[in-house]
């Protein structure tokens, strides 16, 4: 899965001569500087891992693009994915997110952020960390991927799968299979740029 929803054509080569995943494009400079910045990146902060398990949960039905371009409103509703404030919100502070047209204002999606910062929160009393909950989908590892073609890109794999149990068990929501794996990408627990993006020799 890429965040891009349709595939685009396989690879893009804009005006700066760099060869990159074919779901970029050219036109939107806000994408291409996440592919090449951000996307496949290892993340292992927790409150960044946070926000990410969030956002692409706000991305289910939409494309990474509509979620990338609101990210910084998204930030400034969300109290900064601040897992102790959010994890604090009422119905009224979760009725004033909804009211906000900056964002994506779906109940479902907005009451998941604040269970999933509660269950963040659960997780830090316990003493664990929600960084090595994630990663123990792959015992902590990184997978590197070697694709020639955005259609070999899988929707979901058996880690992924794994991820959405252990994420679900521990009382996070919008997390399922497809949705771990496009934040296994996002978050650098797998390489998925095509052997042909520049990216893919950097992050290997």
């Amino acid at each position: 899965m890429t965040p891009s929803g349709p595939r685009p054509p396989r690879e893009t080569l804009p005006a700066d001569g760099l060869v990159r995943c074919g779901w970029v494009g050219d036109s939107d400079p806000l994408m291409r500087a996440y592919h090449d910045t951000e996307w496949g990146v290892v993340e292992q902060d927790d409150r960044a891992l946070y926000e990410k398990v969030c956002l692409d949960g706000f991305q289910a039905g939409l494309s990474w693009s509509t979620i990338l371009r609101k990210r910084e409103a998204f930030r400034r509703v969300f109290d900064g994915f601040d897992p102790v404030r959010v994890a604090s919100w009422d119905a009224a502070r979760i009725a004033a997110a909804l009211a906000d047209p900056r964002i994506v204002r779906n109940r479902a999606k907005v009451e998941a952020a604040v269970a999933n910062a509660r269950a963040f929160l659960r997780l830090a009393e316990s003493g664990a960390r929600f960084c090595d909950l994630v990663w123990s989908a792959t015992d902590g590892r990184r997978i590197v991927n070697h694709w020639t073609s955005l259609a070999r890109l899988p929707a979901e794999t058996p880690e992924s799968v794994a991820m959405s149990r252990t994420l679900r068990a521990a009382g996070f929501r919008f997390c399922g299979p497809t949705i771990c794996y496009a934040y296994m990408q996002a978050i650098g627990m797998v390489n998925d740029h095509l052997v042909t993006c520049f990216r893919h020799a950097q992050l290997s």
